[in-house]
C-alpha cells in the first residue's frame, strides 16, 4: 500500500531526469542543436583530414622505399661485378647516402633473408639478428609494399626487388609519418575543442539576444492569462475604431512588434489579439450593459402601463359601483359620461402601445409621396384650434417641394404630438414656431418655443416611454400632461421612416428637429441628437457664424402665416 501510494505521489511531479528533451526550453534546445551540429561537422572534417594526410604521408613513404630499393639494387649490381660473393659484402649500403634506419637486405629464392643491415643513427651501418631477419622473411621479390614490425626496430614498411636472379630487400621505418599523424590529431582535437567552445559561447549569447523579444512576448502573454477577464474597466471608445476598451491587460511594448523580425511578428500578433479581447470584452460589457437596460425599460414600461391602465379602470369601477348604489348617489348622464372618457383614454393608451409595438418591429400601415408643407400647416392649424391662448406661427424655407415617402397620418401624428408638447408644457402666450425647410437631400421640420425649457435631469431621456416631467400619476386637468408616449412615438415614427429628430433645450429656447430623407435619398445616420446648450457667454456669441441672408432663390425667412395668426383672429 505504501509503495503504491508513493508511486503515485511521484507520477505528477516528475524530476528533471525523466523529462523528455521535447520540454526544455527554446534556449536550452538551441545551443544544444548547434553544439551537436558544430561537433558533426568537426568530426567529419577531422577524419577527413585524417584519412586524406595518413594516405598522402603512406604515398610518400611508399615512394621513398620504392626509390631507396632501387638504389640498393644499383649497388648490388655494382658489387657483383668482383665476383659473386659481393651480395654479402656488409659495404653495400654505404655505395649510396641511405637515410638513418634504411633496412637493406638480400633475399634467397625460398623468401629467406640471408643478410640484412641497418643504417643507425650514429655509427656504422650493423647486422641484423637472426630473429630481426625473420621478422622479414616471406616477403616477394614483386615490388609490392607491406608493413613489417622489426623487433628492437619498430615498424617498418618494406619491398623487395628482383634483378637478373638477384633479389634485394629495402625498408624505411615508419615512425616519422605517425608521430606525423599523432601530431595532426592532437592539434586538429586542441583546435576542434577550442573552436566548439568559442563557437558555443557565442551561441549561447547570441541566443539569449535573440530570444529577449520572444521572453518578454511571452511575459506579457503570461501576464493576460493572469488577467481577470471577467471584470475589466471600460476606458471609452477609441478614436480609430470606436470601440470601447478594457483597460487592464498588458501588451507587448513597440520594440517588440518589429515586423522585420519573426518575435516582433509574433508580439504584434499578440497586440491584436490582445485588442480583439479587449474589444469582445467591449462589446460583451455593453450587451450586458444593454440587456440590463433593456430589462430596466421593461421593467418601468410594465410599471408605468399598469398605473396608466390601473387609473381609467379605476375610475370606471368606481362609476359603476355608484350607478349601482342607486340614481341618488350621482347623475347616470355624467357617470356615462365619465365611464366614456375614461375607455377613451385607455382605449388611447393601449393603441399607442400597439403602434410603438408595429413600429419596433419596422412596420408601417401605409407609405405613399406626402406633402410635408401641407401636412404641417394642417398640424399648425389643429393645434391652434386646440390651444388658442399660444402663438402659433408656420415658416416655409422651400429650395424644392417637401415631398417624401412615408405615411401621411403617422407624420401628421408626430408634428402633431411636438406641438401638443409645446402646448401642455408652456405657459399661456408662449410664442411656438414650426418652419419647414426643403433641400435636395433632406426635410427638415422644426419646432421651436420661448418656454421655460425641458429640465435638464430629463433631457436625456426625453425620447423614452412614459417620459414626464410630472412624475405623479394624477392629473386633474388635460394641462397636467399626457401618458409619456407622445415624443416616444415621435420618435419611432422617425426612425421607421429613415430620419432622425433630436432636442436642444435651454431656459427660453426649446427646439425640435425633424429630418428625413429626401424621395430616392438613403436613410440617415443616427447622431446624439439631444443636448442641452448653456447659456452661452459674450465671446461664443461673437464667434457663432451668422445665418446668410437669403438670396432671390431662396424663399424669405420664417414669417407669421397670414391665416394662423392667433391672437388677433376670432
Amino acid at each position: 500500500m505504501s509503495s503504491r501510494l508513493r508511486l503515485r505521489l511521484r507520477l505528477p511531479g516528475r524530476s528533471q531526469r525523466d523529462r523528455s528533451p521535447r520540454g526544455r526550453s527554446l534556449r536550452a534546445r538551441l545551443p544544444l542543436l548547434v553544439g551537436v551540429t558544430l561537433v558533426a561537422v568537426c568530426v567529419v572534417t577531422a577524419l577527413a583530414v585524417f584519412f586524406v594526410q595518413r594516405a598522402y604521408l603512406l604515398g610518400d613513404l611508399d615512394q621513398r622505399v620504392t626509390d631507396a630499393a632501387e638504389r640498393v639494387q644499383g649497388g648490388t649490381r655494382g658489387t657483383t661485378q668482383a665476383g659473386p660473393a659481393t651480395v654479402t659484402d656488409p659495404a653495400f649500403p654505404d655505395q649510396r647516402g641511405q637515410a638513418v634506419g634504411t633496412i637493406a637486405g638480400t633475399l634467397e629464392a625460398d623468401g629467406y633473408v640471408s643478410a640484412a643491415r641497418v643504417v643507425p643513427q650514429d655509427g656504422d651501418p650493423r647486422s641484423l639478428s637472426a630473429a630481426q631477419r625473420a621478422a622479414l622473411d616471406g616477403i616477394e621479390p614483386d615490388g609490392s609494399l607491406h608493413t613489417r614490425t622489426v623487433p628492437g626496430l619498430g615498424t617498418y614498411r618494406v619491398t623487395a626487388l628482383a634483378d637478373s636472379g638477384h633479389a634485394v630487400l629495402t625498408g624505411l621505418p615508419m615512425d616519422g609519418v605517425r608521430d606525423m599523424i599523432r601530431d595532426l590529431v592532437v592539434v586538429e582535437a586542441v583546435v576542434a575543442a577550442v573552436g566548439l567552445a568559442a563557437a558555443g559561447c557565442v551561441c549561447a549569447v547570441v541566443i539569449r539576444r535573440q530570444l529577449r523579444p520572444l521572453g518578454r512576448v511571452a511575459a506579457a502573454a503570461v501576464e493576460v492569462s493572469r488577467s481577470p477577464l471577467d471584470r475589466g474597466e471600460s476606458t471609452g471608445p477609441t478614436p480609430a475604431t470606436g470601440l470601447t476598451r478594457v483597460s487592464g491587460l498588458t501588451r507587448v511594448s513597440e520594440r517588440d512588434t518589429d515586423p522585420a523580425s519573426e518575435a516582433g511578428q509574433f508580439g504584434a500578433a499578440l497586440n491584436r489579439m490582445i485588442d480583439h479581447v479587449e474589444s469582445s470584452l467591449a462589446e460583451r460589457q455593453r450587451g450586458e450593459e444593454e440587456i440590463r437596460r433593456s430589462e430596466e425599460r421593461i421593467r418601468r414600461l410594465l410599471a408605468d402601463a399598469s398605473h396608466e391602465l390601473r387609473t381609467p379602470l379605476a375610475a370606471i369601477a368606481g362609476y359603476a359601483e355608484l350607478m349601482n348604489r342607486g340614481a341618488g348617489m350621482i347623475e347616470p348622464t355624467l357617470a356615462w359620461r365619465r365611464v366614456s372618457a375614461e375607455s377613451a383614454r385607455m382605449t388611447g393608451l393601449v393603441e399607442d402601445l400597439l403602434l410603438l409595438a408595429r413600429l419596433d418591429e419596422g412596420r408601417l400601415p401605409h407609405s405613399a409621396e406626402a406633402d410635408l408643407a401641407a401636412l404641417v400647416a394642417d398640424a399648425v392649424w389643429d393645434a391652434r384650434a386646440a390651444g388658442d391662448e399660444h402663438d402659433w406661427q408656420l415658416g416655409l424655407l422651400l429650395d424644392t417641394p417637401a415631398l417624401v415617402v412615408g405615411d401621411e397620418a403617422r407624420l401628421h401624428q408626430v408634428v402633431a404630438n411636438l406641438l401638443a408638447n409645446a402646448r401642455m408644457h408652456t405657459p399661456v402666450g408662449t410664442t411656438v414656431v414650426t418652419s419647414v425647410e426643403a433641400t435636395v437631400e433632406r426635410r427638415v421640420i422644426r419646432v421651436r418655443d420661448n418656454g421655460p425649457g425641458i429640465p435638464p435631469s430629463l433631457l436625456p431621456r426625453v425620447f423614452e416611454r412614459f417620459t414626464r416631467a410630472d412624475v405623479s400619476r394624477s392629473r386633474p386637468d388635460a394641462r397636467s400632461g399626457g401618458s409619456g408616449l407622445g415624443l416616444a412615438i415621435a420618435a419611432a415614427i422617425t426612425q421607421a421612416h429613415g430620419g432622425r429628430i433630436g432636442v436642444e433645450s435651454e431656459p427660453g429656447r426649446t427646439e425640435f428637429t425633424i429630418e428625413l430623407p429626401a424621395i430616392g435619398m438613403p436613410r440617415l445616420l443616427p447622431v446624439d441628437t439631444v443636448s442641452a446648450p448653456s447659456t452661452p457667454t459674450q465671446t461664443q456669441l461673437q464667434l457663432q457664424p451668422q445665418a446668410p441672408k437669403p438670396t432671390q432663390a431662396q424663399a424669405p425667412a420664417p414669417t407669421r402665416a397670414p391665416d394662423i395668426a392667433s391672437s388677433s383672429m376670432s
